[in-house]
């Protein structure tokens, strides 16, 4: 058994319990409002998680501590907080608060495209895989698993 699968073992029941936690909350009836008129314009494209990827080759204690201290910990430790962060987004989807949805899913995209540089993945190959599969599917889906023999 692979060090993942052990991970997996041992992560995988917490995260369900503490979904079965939420069974019992009240979910708010309506998303959160968003005011969207902050005088500047948002990027609608990935040229935001390029310019990330691109600045953690300068990432240094001194100017990024905690960037640089997940940086140092390894792929362990950023595959944990990879975990850790999806379940807070579908935590907060689950409370159906978009405002929780939106900061979640910014630390997802942080400590996803931090891993990727750890593993010398370009956001290049991912949207490349991504346009391959929307070409195939008419959607960036992954193809349908073949039935077994």
């Amino acid at each position: 058994m692979t060090a993942l699968e052990q991970l997996d073992r041992k992560i995988t029941p917490t995260l369900l319990h503490r979904a079965d936690d939420f069974g019992g909350l009240k979910l708010a009836s309506a998303n959160d409002a968003i005011s969207s008129g902050r005088g500047r314009e948002a990027k609608t494209d990935a040229s935001e998680i390029s310019r990330l990827y691109a600045a953690l080759d300068c990432v240094r204690p001194e100017t990024n501590p905690r960037t640089a201290h997940l940086m140092e910990c390894g792929k362990r430790k950023m595959g944990q907080k990879l975990i850790e962060e999806a379940s807070e987004v579908a935590f907060e989807g689950l409370r159906n608060r978009a405002r929780g949805v939106i900061r979640e899913s910014a630390d997802l995209i942080y400590h996803l495209v931090v891993l990727w540089h750890e593993c010398g993945v370009t956001p290049e190959e991912v949207w490349e895989t991504m346009r391959e599969r929307a070409d195939a599917q008419g959607i960036a889906e992954k193809a349908p698993k073949q039935p077994k023999a």
